[in-house]
């Protein structure tokens, strides 16, 4: 990747938002389990953040995927997981498909004003008996009129308590599981849909909910592009969804390291500092270099995915190595900080709560294992 001074710009502003807007308060936000997404969105929207790869003609800045990767790695700073994920599905996760294949009317019905900040998006294609397997999505939206009857449950919706839309997968047809799904825009004030939160053990400011559809009506408008074709839709989106997170691990598993460097130097056992023992500062230069051959691997997906490649396999690889290794870092580096590294309000228990989601949302490891085995040929069948 070429970085630009546009790039470094662009670096500088979110790490200076995440100092000033989010870290003074993600302590609060964690003891009460949500952060006000309105509120900081719309601060995002007004810096012009939340549509940096989306058209001019909507409000947002018409560049392309590098630089929503640049603000993916700067948001990096903020001292949890949950404010950055949350913001990460706003921006790349339930908007890409409704940016690239909804009608115009419905761009500015809904993408205007999330470019703005002035709603809040979320993501529905989870189901409670099936995440990672999207072709076993069971809530349906059937035909009536000029309207879809949208019944089912949608599981682990980052943003669903607080989230104006949905951008939703649904049965619309009988048939193939990979031909009878649509993506459809849902007002989150339609009548029939309850929310209930979902309490984690890690990400603690993202709310989380599960939400029920119950003869929720929504125009057939509101569909996005073609119907039949959702789950082509959706995986297009996790291509981004899966760049953005890879990107998005960079600088918080750099300061990770940061952070034990300092705290190891500091803290002396047997009359030494522990940075001393040949043990820990070589674990330490190891899980750095993991660090800079991910964000090689990362630069290059992206890099390949702006000029118009299919990185399915590359996006898979960065997603499964990301997962993995902050899950290592997190515990090699809470290790070190001892007795500290197990109290709760400690950045690396933090960060080891926080990163565990990361093997399992967006693809679990097991299935970006399973795209690249198919890829690769070791398993017959084709990837999805």
């Amino acid at each position: 990747m070429k970085f630009t001074p546009e790039h470094r710009a662009l670096e500088d502003t979110v790490v200076k938002f995440c100092d000033r807007e989010l870290n003074p308060f993600v302590a609060e936000w964690e003891a009460k389990g949500q952060f006000p997404a309105h509120e900081v969105f719309k601060k995002l929207g007004n810096l012009g953040l939340l549509g940096l790869k989306y058209p001019e003609e909507y409000g947002g800045a018409g560049l392309d995927f590098s630089y929503s990767m640049v603000m993916a790695e700067a948001l990096g700073q903020c001292n949890c997981g949950g404010v950055p994920m949350a913001i990460g599905v706003h921006t790349d996760m339930a908007t890409p498909a409704l940016a690239r294949f909804g009608s115009d009317d419905l761009r500015k019905e809904w993408l205007v004003p999330t470019i703005a900040g002035d709603v809040v998006a979320c993501l529905g294609v989870s189901e409670p008996g099936g995440g990672s397997d999207v072709a076993a999505v069971k809530t349906t939206a059937r035909r009536d009129g000029d309207d879809y009857v949208i019944n089912g449950t949608k599981m682990w919706i980052t943003n669903g308590m607080q989230a104006d839309w949905c951008c939703l997968l649904a049965n619309t047809s009988e048939g193939p599981a990979h031909k009878n799904k649509s993506l459809i825009v849902v007002p989150m004030d339609a009548p029939g849909i309850t929310r209930q939160k979902i309490h984690k053990i890690g990400m603690h400011s993202s709310d989380t909910a599960q939400l029920f559809f119950d003869n929720v009506r929504v125009p057939r408008r509101n569909l996005i592009g073609q119907e039949g074709l959702g789950f082509t839709f959706q995986m297009l989106q996790f291509q981004e969804e899966r760049l953005w997170g890879a990107a998005g691990s960079l600088r918080s598993l750099d300061r990770l390291i940061d952070q034990t460097i300092a705290y190891t130097r500091e803290r002396r056992t047997f009359g030494k500092p522990v940075l001393d023992n040949q043990v820990v500062h070589f674990r330490l230069a190891e899980l750095r270099t993991e660090v800079e051959a991910l964000r090689a691997l990362t630069y290059r997906a992206v890099e390949a995915y702006i000029g118009g490649k299919d990185v399915t396999r590359l996006a898979s690889m960065a997603k499964l190595k990301c997962g993995r290794l902050s899950r290592e870092v997190a515990d090699s580096c809470l290790q070190y900080w001892g007795g500290m590294g197990f109290t709760a309000d400690n950045p690396i228990s933090q960060a080891y709560r926080d990163s565990r989601l990361i093997s399992i949302g967006g693809g679990a490891d097991e299935i970006m294992l399973g795209i690249i085995c198919k890829l690769e040929g070791t398993l017959p069948g084709k990837a999805s």
